[in-house]
């Protein structure tokens, strides 16, 4: 075997690792898992839309432990500051100097917890960060860790002191999904891993920083077409040009479609990306960065509908 075929089967076992190390502390969602995993190898972050106990934050701290990875945990509510995130400066009186003290946000994976309840000011301190990987505090610029990955969570179902996300914090994100309600019968497996100790007291690291980097490195290396690249730009564009929608998706919403097929494909197997994955990923990585008429809105219509509509409409390339 080659060397690029070496790495690649050893990219996919990473993955299948991961997944497994996964799907001891999370059931019933092994989709899901690799959607997250696809965003986090891609580069991108992920914003989890679900009610309260589905999982969420057990997620974040599961992937962390799975790969060695610093995770920080930050609640958001209404009377966080930015600096409660970035950090502050802080007078030194033995040096007789301001020192710069690391907010959370300085961590490999960082968990912002109920996101749409900080003001808009703080939601707006993550937007550097989540886009290049940095933080301008005071005219200086400090670089986050590598790999930085963002899990946001929020209640769809609460709007009393919340603030919804603005489209240049919603653009950030790579995917927006929910983790949903499991079967009853899955529901009676975690009762029964729940029993005696948290499946996330036992969970261990299954891959460490090269790994990671393996995977980073492959993920680029998977092939797509011209014809599916013209494609992914055919489903974007199709946004701005529908007439139920004021803002259509951003060319950053092509790129990070394009990322995430190329990771999904190299996790089911494939060294090339094909339509039906840029059809799965079209709608958690393109629906939520749509802004929709008010007047469609109060027809029922919503960004998932217009995106499933877009999709079968689209002519897939032969």
């Amino acid at each position: 075997m080659s060397d690029a075929t070496t790495e690649f089967v050893e990219a996919r076992a990473i993955f299948a690792k991961l997944q497994a190390n996964l799907s001891q502390v999370i059931l019933g969602q092994d989709r899901t898992l690799q959607w997250l995993l696809a965003a986090f190898s891609a580069g991108g972050h992920v914003l989890l839309e679900d009610v309260p106990g589905t999982g969420k934050t057990t997620l974040a701290k599961a992937l962390a432990l799975s790969c060695e990875a610093d995770f920080q945990r930050v609640q958001f509510t209404p009377d966080l500051l930015p600096s409660d995130i970035l950090g502050i400066s802080i007078f030194d009186q033995h040096q007789q100097a301001f020192r710069f003290e690391q907010g959370p946000i300085f961590c490999h994976i960082l968990l912002a917890d109920e996101i749409n309840r900080a003001s808009p000011r703080t939601q707006s301190a993550l937007l550097e960060a989540m886009a290049e990987s940095q933080v301008s505090i005071e005219r200086n610029i400090y670089q986050l860790p590598n790999p930085f990955f963002v899990i946001a969570t929020q209640n769809p179902v609460e709007f009393h002191g919340t603030y919804p996300l603005p489209e240049a914090q919603l653009d950030r994100f790579a995917m927006k999904f929910s983790l949903g309600y499991v079967s009853k019968q899955q529901e009676v497996a975690i009762l029964q891993a729940q029993n005696k100790q948290s499946p996330i007291s036992r969970l261990q690291a299954c891959i460490n920083f090269s790994e990671l980097q393996l995977l980073q490195q492959q993920v680029k290396l998977v092939r797509i077409s011209p014809e599916l690249q013209h494609y992914i730009v055919d489903i974007v564009q199709a946004t701005r040009d529908n007439e139920q929608v004021k803002l259509g998706a951003s060319p950053r919403a092509s790129l990070t479609l394009m990322k995430c097929a190329q990771a999904l494909a190299l996790i089911d197997g494939y060294e090339f990306v094909t339509p039906d994955i840029i059809q799965e990923l079209a709608v958690p990585v393109v629906a939520h960065r749509l802004g929709i008429d008010s007047h469609s809105q109060f027809s029922g219509v919503n960004e998932q509908s217009i995106m499933q509509d877009i999709i079968a409409t689209v002519v897939v390339p032969t």
